[in-house]
């Protein structure tokens, strides 16, 4: 019998076996639009066209919102000023990565004054989207996230920038700390709203990338002592509600494992393997009560022979037993073919068949 995605997500989460493994995963516009071109119909969502699972994320804004201005418009780019105070080029081709230039919060005076800024306000709610959207979500039994703000990754990146927070760690904690209490009070002030009016989800999730290539940014003693305490409140805050807590992170965090599982997570992703992530370790280390979300490597998807390989020799011991999501270990690139993902998907219906 054929599941819905709730189901086939709750009993991975429940660690059994469900009637495939779900598929879920995040393509560029590039990559949709090139799909559209190779012949996928341009009115229908993609993931009605390859049959795979929805999941769907309920955001709220807690920025500071500072003004949000443009500085220079051009054929290739645009620079401007963002919500969180920090100044962007945004090249203008399909699928480009922002340019940092310059962030307003880089000493804890000027986060004293974005701090102010931060307000608990039931209009950062998009209650009209969510009225529109949220009972076709729930009639379709899909799996909704709600999205969490706060943590390393979006603190140093969106606000005050990666060389700032990262000496802060090491000479000014209490700043840091401050800045991680914020962000995830108002997460959490904001989802309890959501929560008393009805909009419920089925776990929560947020980014918080702590790793690059070959090693994680800190030390397992400054995640302890500085990152942990805050993961460990909202995934309690999950729990609390009878719902699952669900952590992004890229790079190579391996070493964190340990203490990151601490916090009582329930899934990881995305399993960066370019970065240095082992998916069948964790699967033999912790599949038991870790469930795993990506580790598929991306950087294989546009060789169809490859990626095919790499699924048939990780899909079938990752699906024991429950506990995996297919993805791949980050998004789905442009250079991945119409013809290519459609051969993906259905490798992956067929090896991660229970």
């Amino acid at each position: 019998m054929e599941l819905s995605t709730k189901k086939r997500f709750e009993r991975m989460y429940e660690h059994r076996e469900a009637d495939r493994i779900p598929i879920s995963d995040s393509p560029w516009n590039g990559t949709i639009n090139r799909w559209k071109r190779e012949g996928m119909p341009s009115n229908l969502d993609w993931r009605d066209f390859f049959g795979i699972d929805k999941v769907e994320t309920i955001t709220v804004d807690i920025s500071p919102r500072f003004e949000k201005k443009i500085l220079e418009d051009t054929d290739r780019y645009t620079i401007f000023t963002s919500e969180w105070g920090v100044t962007m080029k945004q090249f203008k081709e399909e699928d480009s990565t922002p340019e940092f230039i310059d962030f307003k919060v880089k000493t804890p005076e000027e986060w004293e004054k974005a701090k102010r800024k931060m307000t608990v306000d039931p209009n950062r709610i998009n209650w009209n989207y969510l009225k529109q959207n949220y009972p076709i979500w729930k009639g379709e039994e899909r799996w909704i996230h709600g999205q969490f703000w706060f943590g390393f990754d979006v603190t140093h990146s969106w606000m005050a920038g990666t060389e700032t927070i990262l000496i802060a760690m090491l000479e000014e904690p209490e700043w840091v700390k401050d800045m991680f209490a914020t962000y995830l009070d108002c997460s959490i002030a904001h989802m309890d709203m959501l929560w008393d009016a009805g909009y419920t989800f089925d776990a929560i999730t947020w980014y918080d990338d702590m790793g690059y290539k070959g090693t994680p940014f800190f030390s397992n003693t400054i995640y302890r002592e500085l990152l942990q305490p805050f993961h460990k409140k909202a995934v309690d805050w999950a729990h609390s509600k009878g719902i699952y807590a669900r952590l992004h992170s890229c790079g190579d965090i391996m070493p964190l494992i340990p203490d990151i599982l601490d916090t009582g997570i329930d899934a990881l992703n995305p399993i960066e393997i370019k970065a240095g992530m082992d998916p069948l370790f964790l699967k033999n280390q912790y599949g038991d009560r870790l469930v795993l979300n990506g580790g598929i490597n991306a950087v294989l998807w546009d060789n169809k022979e490859a990626i095919i390989s790499e699924i048939d020799r990780l899909v079938p011991t990752l699906k024991n037993n429950g506990g995996f999501i297919f993805s791949s270990d980050h998004s789905i690139p442009n250079s991945v073919s119409l013809e290519n993902f459609q051969a993906i998907i259905k490798e992956v219906k067929t090896v991660g068949k229970y």
